[in-house]
């Protein structure tokens, strides 16, 4: 009996103490009371705690933490009701004033979001807000990461996720969308219908002016041709011309040439030929010469 008591105590002192050695596991911290007042925080590791002495107050998460807050009605600037919920993010950076800075943090982090929400959307009209989400994120975040900051937490992003306007404002935005993409599949028309037309006019254009410059040139070969004609006529003539002096006609010859060339231009179309006076006696010469020889033919 004397030994068994002694033995009984012994196993109770180490399941005491077995029973008060603590492992912290990672991302979190335990806030350690003594007698009931704060005395330390532990982090990742082991820890032995005083029996009967001390005592776990609170285990804490330093993990981000994501709360989805649910929709909360707000009234903007032109007295639009509607609704808004919002997706906080944020992390506990003391576990000690998280712990004793207030008391639900979560419930009192709901509410501040709430009212700063409120006082932000009544700022702005539905227009704004519809489209500053992300000014109004970034106002919300400085507000409450400033207010929590005294509670241990740290708030990293505030995001609204649904902003739910009443459903005739609805209807009219989606009315007036509707007339928007009307308006501009008409301006896009339009613009296609002009550029159409002058792609075309542009066409017609070069296209004439094409033509032009094809009739020019045809016009401008054709004269060269007839200028080389005559040129090759001039050059003829004048070879020819050339070779008569060369072979010194005699008077009577020269006035023969002339009676031919006469003659050439009375088979033309001309009504009336004045020949010279020397011509003519050249040519009553030449016509008595011509019967001369046909009567000796004849005979």
């Amino acid at each position: 009996m004397e030994f068994v008591i002694p033995g009984i105590l012994i196993l109770i002192a180490i399941f005491i103490l077995v029973r008060n050695i603590r492992v912290v596991p990672q991302a979190q911290a335990y806030v350690i009371e003594r007698l009931g007042a704060y005395n330390t925080t532990w982090h990742v590791g082991l820890h032995f705690k005083i029996p009967f002495i001390e005592s776990i107050s609170k285990k804490v998460s330093l993990k981000e933490q994501v709360y989805d807050f649910p929709p909360q009605p707000v009234i903007t600037k032109d007295n639009v009701t509607m609704q808004i919920d919002t997706v906080l993010y944020f992390e506990i950076t003391d576990p000690k004033l998280y712990t004793y800075g207030v008391e639900n943090p979560i419930n009192a982090i709901e509410n501040l979001s709430a009212t700063t929400l409120r006082n932000i959307i009544g700022d702005l009209e539905l227009d704004q807000t519809l489209t500053s989400r992300d000014v109004i994120n970034s106002k919300m975040r400085a507000i409450l990461d400033e207010a929590t900051d005294p509670w241990g937490i740290k708030v990293n992003r505030v995001e609204l996720k649904n902003i739910l306007p009443p459903r005739e404002i609805q209807d009219a935005m989606e009315k007036q969308m509707k007339a928007e993409r009307e308006r501009r599949e008409s301006i896009l028309r339009a613009e296609g219908e002009k550029k159409s037309a002058i792609l075309i006019a542009e066409g017609e254009k070069e296209s004439a002016i094409l033509r032009a410059d094809a009739r020019k040139q045809s016009q401008i070969l054709e004269a060269q041709g007839e200028a080389e004609a005559i040129l090759a006529v001039q050059t003829a003539t004048a070879e020819g011309i050339r070779r008569i002096n060369e072979s010194l006609p005699s008077e009577a010859v020269i006035k023969l040439k002339a009676l031919e060339a006469f003659e050439a231009a009375a088979n033309g179309k001309a009504t009336k030929i004045i020949i010279p006076s020397e011509i003519s006696g050249l040519a009553g010469l030449a016509t008595s010469f011509k019967e001369v020889i046909t009567e000796d033919k004849n005979s």
